[in-house]
Parts: structure tokens; C-alpha cells; sequence
């Protein structure tokens, strides 16, 4: 028998997830409470209840961290642009109203932010620790870090469009989200191989962002206009220059495997990232390689310096 109250569940998690995905693509555009809940089709009283309910913080809240980590990120690895630009390409509408919200998010200005580069996330991360976040821990680089194939290569990707199912929470636990897309995408004959693609794309930077925070999607490519119902989403993957590090590795080590493409290989490329999406792209079934090896490129989306 249909569950009736789970339909009911996976529709409203569409409906808000039409609105996160709103919301990063129109950081600098109308993020109004009304038009937030035009977006997920609810009253704006019982759009703001739900959304603090599913996503554990308000709209203003949820607003505010999406804007202060895209902030910092670009204060990090983006070092020739201003911060007045900075301020306005993650919507503020002033540089002092920018600077406020971020001294008081971060207990420091952003040029001091920006000077203090890793050292400062690492004490953002120490101040909302002591406050009961939890965080990933911190790539330290070891000459004796583990084994992997490992090699970087700047290429152009194409754009994808996909079906996705989002999950919020540890970046490991994606599996369960990849579980309710293929339960879905199996018997409607969508997992057409090699043809189709199965990506995992990644929103918030694990350096920053505590555990609980952060989200990504479950991917599989399908073709533009295929139905999708209830919590399958869909949307595009935009193409262009990439920074593809091509990796043979094991379930523990995809931590390991970002960390040198973003804290080793991108500060000496000559490369910054961009803000188009950053996803890993599976290209085998682990359970069929002899060592059980994941082999994944992982596109993280730059343009020069």
C-alpha cells in the first residue's frame, strides 16, 4: 500500500529544495520571504514554519550563512578581487552592512580574514567548535600520506543535465541519497550505461561549514523534459573549464583526494575556482574492481588568476 503522509513528505521536500536551489542561484537577487514561498508554492507563514522545520534554520538564517561562506571562500581564493566586489557579488547591498555581518559572524573584518588566509578558517573553526559544531577535520599535508593514482589535468566539461536527490549532513552518507535515486531512476529504464553519468555535486566547503550544514546532491544524467515527482529534483550541471583530478582510491580516502587538488594543487596553478557547481564524476562500480578501487574525477570549476 501507498504511504500516503511519505508522498506527502517527499513533495514538500521537492517544494523546499526548489527554494535552496533558488536561493544559490539568485544570492544577489530577490530573496524576499514572499517570493521564497511562490518558489515552493506555500502561504509565506507555513512556507517559513516548514522550511526551519526540514532545514534547521529560518530562511534569514539559512540566507545569512550561504552569503558568508561564499564571502569567505572568495576572500581566501580569490586574492585580486576586492572586497567592496566580494560584498556585492554575494548580495549586499552595502559594504558596511557587509562588514558588520561579517565581523559578526567571523569576530574579524574581512581584511583581516583575508591576511590571516588558512590561519583565519582555522580559527573560525576553533570559535564555533567551542560552540558545539563539528567539523571535518583540517587537510594537514604529510609526507607519508596515504597511497593513491592520482594526476590533474585542466579540461573543458560539458554541461549536464540531471535528476538529483539532496541530502544534508555528513558528505558520507551521500549513499542513502544515491540509494532513493536509483530505486527511482532503475525501474523507469534511466540507467542506460556507459551513456549515462552518475555525479555526486558538493554545495559548502567541509573547511568551514560544520557537518550538519553541510548538503550535496545525488546525480544521475537524463534527458531534458523526463518527468520527475516528489523529492527528485532536477537541474543543470553548468559546463566549462575544469580542474580534474583523475583518482584511484579507496571509500576512506575522498577527503584526502580534494584536499590536494584544493590545498596543494590550486595555489601553485596559476588557477582560482570559479562558482560554478564542484562535483565528483564515478566511473566504475567499485564492487567490480579487483581492489575494490573508486575510480572518480573530481571537477572543481576555476578560471586564471
Amino acid at each position: 500500500m501507498i504511504d500516503q503522509g511519505e508522498i506527502r513528505r517527499q513533495e514538500y521536500v521537492g517544494r523546499l529544495n526548489r527554494v535552496l536551489d533558488y536561493i544559490r542561484a539568485n544570492i544577489t537577487g530577490d530573496l524576499r520571504l514572499e517570493t521564497l514561498a511562490q518558489v515552493a508554492n506555500f502561504s509565506p507563514f507555513h512556507f517559513h514554519r516548514l522550511f526551519t522545520a526540514m532545514v534547521g534554520e529560518t530562511v534569514n538564517a539559512y540566507i545569512r550563512r550561504i552569503r558568508m561562506q561564499r564571502a569567505a571562500s572568495q576572500l581566501i581564493y580569490n586574492p585580486k578581487k576586492t572586497i567592496t566586489r566580494i560584498a556585492v557579488d554575494c548580495g549586499f547591498s552595502s559594504p558596511s552592512g557587509f562588514a558588520r555581518d561579517f565581523r559578526g559572524a567571523f569576530g574579524m573584518s574581512a581584511s583581516q580574514f583575508r591576511a590571516g588566509g588558512q590561519d583565519s578558517v582555522t580559527k573560525v573553526r576553533e570559535t564555533l567548535s567551542r560552540e558545539g559544531a563539528e567539523f571535518y577535520p583540517e587537510f594537514v599535508p604529510k609526507n607519508d600520506a596515504t597511497p593513491m593514482k592520482y594526476s590533474v589535468e585542466v579540461k573543458t566539461m560539458p554541461e549536464f543535465y540531471v535528476a538529483y536527490v539532496r541530502h544534508m549532513g555528513p558528505y558520507n552518507e551521500v549513499v542513502n541519497a544515491f540509494g532513493k535515486l536509483m530505486r527511482w531512476a532503475g525501474p523507469r529504464g534511466l540507467l542506460q550505461f556507459p551513456g549515462t553519468a552518475i555525479l555526486a555535486v558538493y554545495y559548502d566547503g567541509p573547511d568551514m561549514t560544520p557537518v550538519s550544514q553541510l548538503s550535496c546532491d545525488a546525480c544521475v544524467t537524463i534527458a531534458k523534459g523526463t518527468p520527475v515527482e516528489g523529492e527528485i529534483g532536477t537541474m543543470t550541471i553548468p559546463g566549462g573549464q575544469f580542474a580534474v583530478a583523475h583518482v584511484e582510491i579507496d571509500v576512506t580516502q575522498y577527503s584526502e583526494a580534494w584536499d590536494r587538488l584544493i590545498c596543494e594543487w590550486l595555489p601553485r596553478s596559476g588557477y582560482q575556482p570559479d562558482d560554478r557547481l564542484c562535483y565528483e564524476l564515478y566511473l566504475n562500480d567499485p564492487d567490480r574492481h579487483p581492489e575494490k578501487k573508486h575510480i572518480v574525477d573530481i571537477c572543481e570549476p576555476i578560471r586564471p588568476l
